[in-house]
């Protein structure tokens, strides 16, 4: 019997920050939802190709939310 990897989701949004040392958002109504993946490689991608079309603006920020944890908070993995 194979073991199956662990789903472990994780959110790629971003938009327009207020200041590019935090992390709030000028307006949430216009956040780009790049979208949810299974792992962290696949979100650490989208997240590289989303923040390299917006990389000559400083005003832009992308992240990588981890959704598993905010889930199920005593899970491991990245």
């Amino acid at each position: 019997m194979t073991e199956s990897k662990k789903q472990l989701m994780h959110l790629v949004m971003g938009g327009r920050v207020t200041d590019p040392m935090t992390l709030e958002f000028e307006n949430l109504n216009e956040i780009d939802v790049v979208g949810v993946f299974p792992d962290y490689t696949s979100a650490l991608d989208a997240w590289r190709g989303a923040a390299q079309r917006t990389v000559d603006d400083a005003a832009m920020k992308y992240v990588i939310v981890h959704l598993h944890k905010l889930l199920d908070p005593e899970a491991q993995g990245q």
